[in-house]
């Protein structure tokens, strides 16, 4: 008998991964500027003068007309745009009237805040979610079965600042001088000293790097990993427990219940009966056959779930205390402040292709039947 001629089902190698990546990424630069036009304009045929906004009784026909002229508002929206498509190609997303600040210097202030909040809560969510996913499908019909989809069913259900709420209650005033007590608002406790991750690095003003540096240094996790500071974590950790637990709450209902039907579907498939038939352990079954497979649907929640969670929780931020993007975007859209309106959702759409990208990366490791290529 003569070599088969039959290619494997899929060649993932490293050359035709990279050619996908680049090829989602060239393709995601018309999406990035139709999405920038989009808001650009959207934001200018809203209700509202932003010179009425920002100036109050002060807002005349003398003082709009300077205020249009210094920011470029008296000018056609497309000249307008192109404008600052061509600052934003620069680097530069402009200057908030609200705040008199560049929108850049904003992202590097207000960004870190909602990434290590959505990841926290992310982390919950995923933890939990498929642990009860998995416990669930493994009971099917039992009692353990029935609580954990009605608890789902409730976080799914309950409003996230009726939670909120409800944790800063019992964990702050309840469980007050307790073990258990957890601070109900603020990233930091009063006196807390937070290390300049740029002045460690040797960086000021000016430098490539110093932005990067101010962004990292912002996310209070990660600067108290490198400075070793554990004060300072745990100080982090507990002040962002109870938002985090809030916010998950939704994500962590949806992700149990995906995980609990997908796993169900796929245990009822002929490979994992033949797994069975050969005698394997049920939890290697479970683990190594059934849950790899299982796991394609929980991916696609848990990347949508992270997008929406990276674009603002202006409710949860708003209940206990943190400056994030849902703060800024809110009081942006009010004072109908366009500069933070573009910039924020530019870096949520950006964030929103990348985790799209990572999501399709990782169903080929999951399934080695996806090409990608």
């Amino acid at each position: 008998m003569g070599r088969s001629t039959l290619r494997p089902i899929v060649l993932f190698g490293r050359p035709r991964m990279t050619k996908y990546i680049i090829q989602r990424l060239i393709a995601a630069i018309p999406v990035l500027i139709g999405i920038l036009f989009v808001t650009f304009t959207l934001a200018r045929l809203l209700p509202g003068d932003p010179c009425v906004a920002m100036l109050g009784e002060k807002a005349n026909e003398v003082t709009c007309a300077a205020f249009n002229a210094r920011y470029g508002l008296d000018k056609p929206i497309p000249t307008q745009f192109a404008i600052y498509f061509r600052d934003v190609l620069r680097g530069d997303l402009g200057d908030s009237f609200r705040y008199g600040r560049p929108v850049t210097d904003l992202i590097i202030e207000r960004l870190p805040v909602t990434i290590e909040l959505a990841l926290a809560a992310m982390f919950l969510s995923v933890l939990f979610g498929v642990t009860l996913g998995i416990i669930s499908a493994r009971k099917q019909n039992s009692f353990v079965d029935v609580a954990t989809m009605v608890g789902a069913t409730i976080g799914f259900s309950v409003p996230v600042f009726v939670l909120g709420l409800f944790l800063a209650y019992v964990f702050a005033i309840v469980l007050k001088d307790t073990p258990f007590s957890l601070p109900p608002s603020g990233r930091l406790s009063p006196g807390m000293a937070v290390p300049s991750l740029p002045a460690t690095l040797g960086l000021e003003k000016g430098d490539r790097l110093y932005g990067v540096a101010s962004f990292l240094g912002n996310l209070y996790l990660l600067n108290a990993i490198v400075h070793g500071d554990m004060a300072l974590f745990k100080d982090a950790v507990r002040h962002l427990t109870l938002p985090a637990l809030a916010l998950s709450t939704i994500p962590m209902s949806l992700i149990a219940r995906m995980t609990r039907s997908s796993l169900l579907e796929v245990i009822s498939q002929d490979y994992v009966r033949t797994a069975r038939a050969k005698g394997l352990a049920e939890q290697a079954v479970l683990f190594r056959h059934a849950l790899r497979n299982a796991l394609l649907p929980v991916v696609t929640v848990i990347g949508l779930s992270l997008g929406f969670l990276l674009s603002g929780a202006v409710l949860t931020e708003t209940i206990f205390g943190f400056s994030g993007v849902g703060r800024i975007l809110y009081d942006s859209i009010t004072s109908r402040d366009y500069a933070p309106i573009q910039g924020f959702t530019l870096i949520t759409a950006i964030g929103f292709l990348f985790l799209n990208l990572v999501v399709d990366i990782l169903y080929g490791f999951l399934d080695p039947r996806i090409r990608l290529g």
